[in-house]
Order: structure tokens, then sequence, then C-alpha cells
């Protein structure tokens, strides 16, 4: 059974992201992308799914934990009837392979400690082939490989291999540390290059720390809304500018439902509304990033724009079903991939431009491609916003004329013409103003229910 999805923390590299629970187990991890197949998947079934628990051996009544400042750095206290200690787990940003690294460090006492490594590729259906390598360290290394994946684990303590898992138990004591580094690489390729721990902490806290520091917001919620951007940078795909909706996929809207869907793949619309908020706060890196993104997934004809990417902008996002996994607490199916990517969802429309318009308005620097692209969206737009969409629920059940999607299409013109008028844009603003205009009629004629007093969810 997985932790309750509240008691997991969130660490990443902008590449990919890893949860790890209050009990010390890493319980999801997909290598080395996003939306790479998980090679940590007991979230959404058990420890034989893969995990990787590093923890007392002992029960360790009292469990606290926090992130170290403004970074991605989590610290774990377990305290035990025979002293404390502090687990720390991060990820450091990558020069070239994708690195996991944990230390325990001793507080108070000696601590028997125990660890528990069980590699499961392609989502919890794929054993490695797990050997010893002599590289001429203490203790050596592990290699896993499976296909296309290899992992590597060096430790500062003997392991072994017990029933199909890598396993270990050692004792901390008080100012004594303990480290493992787990990295992933192509198989094909030599053995990652060692990392070495502290020095990667420093770098990692530096990095995310620096970056943090360019926020603007400074009003009385200040720690709260910069871990919440905190979370929304680890969210973006660093090589491309990418930002998935979520780390992770079936997590279900009711514990024992169906609706269990793959969030590792960018929408347009949770893309937009993340950029506005970074961008509220001051960063515009991220912003320009996706801008540079959006041009080359949405690059070809305007007809043929998606709600939703890859994180390399990637159009083809097959959905299939995992038979092996029997979900998070039961919720079946599990799902990879999101037929959602051929819907017709009008709102896009509406959150893009207004997440180009904000950028101008904020000081982004112009692009003149981006402005073709508005331009030819809105082309597109004025001979389909009046057809009916899925909409922003995604609904599978036939398409409606959603009031959502037909304000959000008015947003669109709008924010175009703004943008025109503002900046000294060129754009048939005649022909945006007539559309606008007969967005908002239509809305305040078919969407209004006189009897709820309030606008409905579809005409009708």
């Amino acid at each position: 059974m997985p932790a309750r999805i509240e008691d997991y923390a969130l660490i990443g590299d902008c590449e990919t992201a890893a949860l790890v629970g209050r009990d010390g187990s890493i319980d999801w991890l997909c290598w080395p992308r996003f939306d790479s197949p998980a090679c940590f998947a007991a979230l959404l079934g058990g420890p034989e799914h893969g995990r990787w628990r590093l923890a007392p051996v002992d029960p360790a009544p009292t469990v606290r934990r926090r992130y170290r400042g403004d970074t991605l750095v989590l610290e774990t206290d377990f305290a035990t009837a025979d002293g404390a200690v502090t687990v720390i787990d991060f990820m450091p940003l990558r020069s070239r392979e994708s690195d996991l690294v944990r230390t325990v460090v001793g507080r108070r006492g000696r601590v028997a400690m125990r660890t528990e490594l069980v590699l499961r590729f392609d989502y919890g259906s794929t054993v490695p082939w797990v050997t010893h390598v002599d590289d001429g360290s203490p203790h050596g290394l592990l290699r896993a490989i499976a296909g296309p994946d290899m992992v590597v684990l060096r430790a500062d303590v003997p392991l072994r291999g017990e029933g199909l898992t890598t396993v270990g138990e050692f004792t901390v004591g008080a100012g004594e540390t303990v480290s493992f580094v787990l990295a992933h690489a192509p198989s094909h390729l030599p053995l990652p290059t060692p990392v070495r721990p502290e020095p990667a902490l420093a770098d990692t806290v530096a990095f995310w720390e620096e970056w943090a520091a360019r926020g603007t917001y400074a009003g009385e919620w200040r720690d709260a809304v910069t871990r919440s951007l905190l979370t929304l940078k680890a969210l973006t795909y660093r090589p491309t500018g990418g930002i998935v909706a979520a780390a992770t996929t079936s997590l279900p809207e009711h514990i024992g439902g169906p609706r269990n869907w793959d969030y590792r793949y960018c929408w347009l619309r949770d893309a937009t509304l993340t950029l506005l908020a970074l961008m509220d706060a001051g960063h515009y890196d991220e912003a320009a990033a996706w801008r540079d993104w959006l041009l080359r997934a949405a690059a070809g004809s305007p007809s043929q724009l998606q709600i939703m990417y890859g994180i390399a902008g990637e159009r083809q996002l097959r959905e299939w079903e995992v038979p092996w996994l029997p979900g998070y607490e039961g919720s079946r199916p599990v799902r990879v991939g999101n037929a959602a990517f051929d819907q017709l969802q009008l709102d896009v429309f509406g959150e893009v431009l207004d997440a180009l318009y904000q950028a101008r308005r904020g000081g982004l620097p112009r692009s003149p491609e981006a402005w073709q692209l508005a331009s030819a969206l809105l082309g597109h737009l004025e001979g389909i916003w009046e057809r009916p969409d899925e909409g922003i629920w995604e609904v599978r059940g036939g398409r409606q004329h959603f009031t959502h999607s037909k304000v959000m299409a008015w947003v669109a013109f709008d924010r175009a013409i703004r943008g025109a008028e503002r900046f000294g844009l060129d754009g048939p603003l005649d022909r945006w103003r007539a559309a606008r205009r007969r967005i908002h009629d239509e809305v305040c004629a078919r969407a209004w229910n006189p009897a709820l007093g309030s606008f409905a969810q579809a005409y009708g």
C-alpha cells in the first residue's frame, strides 16, 4: 500500500522528478524524463513494482521533514529510541547523466539503518540484470541493466542481493555520514561519471536559492508563494522549455474510480497559467523558454494546433492501459499517454494569446515569430469558435457549446487587439473586433440562464 498522496514530497532536476514518502521510501521515479517509463512505480502498486526505501531499522515514532531553505533539497528527521538521523534527498542539475543522491547524517546516538532498493523498469514489469562492478572504490558499484536503461548505485557501505532486491544494513553515529548515489544512463554508454555528494549538494542548494532569490514577491505569504513557485519550476523541462502538468500518471480523481489520467505532458492551458504565476513573481526566463517551445511545438498548420504536446513537442500521445499495476489504492485503470491530445478545446486559444500578451507587457523581448503564430491562430479561430468542443473538462461523451470555451475565445481576440494597440503590431483589427463582439453577444444571449440567475456550463 503506498503512502497517502499528501505525505509525498517532490524532488527533481528540471528534467524528471521523484516522490519521497515520510517513511523514507521513494515510490515514484520516471527516468530519464518526466514521461519515461517508471523504474519506481510503488505509488501505483506495491514495493514489488519498484521503490527505494532508506530508513531506520527500528520504528521511528517521530518523523519531521522540511525543504532546506528555498530549495528542492528534502531533509527528513527520524528519531528512534537509540538516536536521531537526517536523510537528505536531492537530484543535482544535470551535466550529462541524471543522479539521485541520498545521504544519512547522524545527529544523536547511534541509529541502525537499512536500505532496500527494488528497481523495476517499464512501470514495474521488468526485472533488471544486476551485477557488481569493481571500479576501485571501497565497495565497488552495482549496475542494473534492462534494455535501453542502465542504473548504477554507488554506496559508502556494502550491499548485497536478497530476493531480487538490493539491501544493506549499517549504523550511523552522531557526526557521521553515509551516502548513496543512484545514476541513470543509456545502457550502451560507459558507466556514469561518479558524483561527489557534498559538492553536488552545495551546487544544488546554490542553484535553487539563486533562482528563488530572483523572485520579486515580498508579501505576507512569501514562504508559501516561493515554495509554490519552486514546485512549478521543478515541473519545467530544462532542455526544451516545456512545462508538464504533473510528474505523475493515474492518481485518481476519486479513490477507486476510473478517472485516472496521465498528466506528464504539456497542456497549453496549464503551462500558460504556470507562466502567469511565474511572470507575476518576476521569473521571465521560463516564459522566454516556453515561448520558444511553443513556436516549435505548434509549427505547421494552425488547424493542427493541439491542446497538449510531449515535453519536446511530440504530438502523438497515444493512450494505453497498464494491466499489471493495481493503481493507487485500487484505482484502475493505470494509464500511459492521454487520448485527449486530439480533442478540440477552444479555450486554449485564449490562454495562449493571454500568456503571450502578458509576456510582452512584462518586458519579454519581442518575437516576430510569436506574433505571426498568434495571428495565424486567430485566423483559424475565426472559423471554428462557433463549433462545440470538449472544453476544459475534456469530456469524452460528446462535444457541447461550453460557456468557458466561448469566453476564452473572446479572450484570444481581446488580447490580440490589446497587443496590437499597445505595441504597434500589425493585424486585421476590424475583423478581430467584430469577432470579439459576436462572441460577447452570443454568450450573453445563449449562455445566461435566467432561472438560475447565472451563466450555465453550456448553452441550453
